[in-house]
């Protein structure tokens, strides 16, 4: 395969098109395109709207179901792990029975769920539930992709791929927002009773609308112990990610889980060459532009995702915003990656994936190293300049990623080509979030004694220093004493806040350094190679 270039556009120039049953004829609504991408756009709005809103609700379900911390830990954790370990295999089954079922399915549980979640008396209940909610949001994100490759023509379907990633973001951006209304003026319960009319509206604009995707040529059975190697090595890796900023990078527990997911997905690659209709087959991987654009989508979630989680301690703990009031200010970033999406797939589409991708990541580059110079009196116009260049560089990248990855799969894959991409992001969120949190956590630790001293307060010791430490790691000033004078309740807020920034600081700068390295990687990016929607069936 010859090394890609920028020196033309034509450098990305489709190759001959994949042979696919035509699909038939539009009668009425079901089946049209623009239709079909509403109806996804709903359903994977409600996941990717969960992953966000419910941090919001945790600190009430902790106090009104008495939860533990380690309890309220998993309503976040317990949701995240059963997507990301469930999310290749619920793209085999769309390809094995249809994406449309799959989709109905996964909206109809995600609704169900959601209604258990709100009516639950106990965070045990809770818990089992945002697990289901995890599973049943799996089976809606790779469907979609199935859905929108079937529905939408080669030349089109970058635009709607672009659209689709539009939602994804707007929705996770503003999980903040609806939250804090709807815990400040309804209750906990109302974030996941949200998600029935939602999710209700999905399911009956996917009976209506949808028509069913699948290929001829598909795999018949399923990869059962691929499937278990698979399912395990995710679950170590992502709760082995998860656990060890709290247990530590060198502590033995934390070593094996990670390193019992280098096993497990050693043996699962073994496997693949044995089995005879694999899970992944790994000959997908012989395409340099989808194992490019699959490692893109993990520094790509890496950056972003793992960055962007320290924004709203800094706004809400640094600058004494309430959630509603934080997710406002980063409706730039939001309103950005929605009019940027579309627009990043219209270039995609002209162009081809690979200078989009390139720019995006530079920009990416740019919006980190900016927000790393981020100070405790920072003001809204420079955050605001910030948040819409990581709007403008992030929307390219998520969308031409995701063409890179689903165009270069196999038809026969592209459920599993969109459950590897989801997967990808998944992962990449985790470890960005856990690596960037031990790398400001480590560099608060350092700095706060000394900003400390300096404001000539006396640095506690034992259990108060303890607290203290974590209290900064989060830009939380401790709780002065009755009595305590105002120039020094003040100096104990300047020196934590001061600490945090300076972790936030090297997070946003370690971001950068990785979103540089992205922007390398996407010169081996190019078009799919198998751009042909898949058979359409009724």
């Amino acid at each position: 395969m010859s090394q890609p270039d920028l020196r033309s556009a034509e450098a990305d120039a489709p190759p001959p098109r994949a042979t696919a049953t035509p699909a038939p004829a539009s009668r009425g609504l079901r089946g049209n395109p623009w239709l079909t991408l509403l109806t996804v756009a709903v359903g994977v709005m409600m996941v990717a709207l969960d992953g966000t809103v419910v941090a919001i609700a945790n600190p009430v379900i902790q106090s009104d179901l008495h939860a533990s911390p380690a309890d309220i830990q998993w309503v976040t954790s317990g949701y995240l792990l059963a997507l990301a370990v469930f999310l290749i295999t619920a793209g085999k089954i769309g390809d094995r029975f249809g994406h449309r079922a799959t989709f109905l399915v996964g909206a109809a549980g995600f609704a169900a769920t959601s209604a258990a979640i709100g009516f639950a008396g106990s965070i045990r209940t809770v818990i089992a539930f945002r697990v289901l909610q995890g599973l049943f949001g799996a089976l809606l994100q790779p469907a979609a992709l199935g859905l929108l490759r079937g529905a939408f023509p080669a030349e089109r379907l970058n635009m709607a791929i672009g659209i689709w990633a539009g939602v994804i973001g707007a929705s996770t951006a503003a999980g903040p927002i609806v939250g804090g209304l709807l815990v400040e003026h309804v209750s906990w319960q109302s974030v996941f009773f949200i998600n029935i009319p939602v999710g209700l509206l999905a399911l009956a604009l996917g009976l209506w609308i949808l028509r069913d995707v699948r290929v001829a040529n598909a795999a018949k059975s399923f990869d059962v112990p691929g499937i278990l190697l698979l399912s395990a090595a995710m679950f170590l890796l992502v709760w082995g990610i998860i656990k060890a900023p709290a247990w530590g990078w060198g502590d033995p527990l934390t070593l094996l889980f990670l390193g019992g997911a280098v096993l497990a997905m050693v043996l699962f690659a073994l496997w693949q060459t044995r089995a005879k209709e694999p899970l992944i087959p790994l000959s997908l991987f012989r395409s340099v532009p989808l194992s490019a654009g699959t490692l893109l989508m993990v520094l790509m979630a890496f950056a972003f995702f793992g960055a962007i989680f320290f924004v709203t301690f800094y706004l809400q703990n640094v600058h004494g915003m309430t959630p509603v009031q934080a997710g406002v200010h980063l409706l730039p970033m939001t309103g950005m990656m929605i009019i940027g999406a579309p627009a990043a797939g219209a270039a995609i589409g002209r162009v081809g994936p690979r200078i989009p991708i390139v720019v995006g990541m530079l920009l990416t580059t740019a919006a980190m190293a900016g927000m790393a110079t981020l100070g405790t009196g920072s003001g809204t116009a420079v955050m605001s300049l910030w948040f819409v260049l990581m709007g403008l560089g992030i929307s390219p990248v998520m969308v031409g990623a995701t063409e890179v990855i689903v165009g270069n799969a196999p038809l026969e894959l592209s459920g599993v080509a969109g459950g590897l991409q989801q997967a990808a992001m998944q992962v990449g969120g985790s470890l960005g979030t856990a690596v960037l949190g031990a790398l400001m956590a480590g560099r608060v630790t350092h700095v706060l004694p000394g900003n400390w001293t300096r404001a000539g307060l006396p640095m506690p010791t034992g259990a108060q220093a303890e607290g203290l430490r974590q209290a900064a790691q989060v830009g939380v000033a401790p709780p002065a004493a009755p009595g305590t004078p105002e120039p020094v309740v003040h100096a104990m807020a300047d020196a934590v806040h001061t600490s945090f920034v300076s972790g936030m600081s090297l997070a946003f700068t370690a971001a950068a350094v990785v979103a540089l390295v992205a922007a390398a990687l996407g010169l081996l990016t190019r078009r799919g190679s198998t751009e042909a929607g898949p058979a359409v069936h009724i």
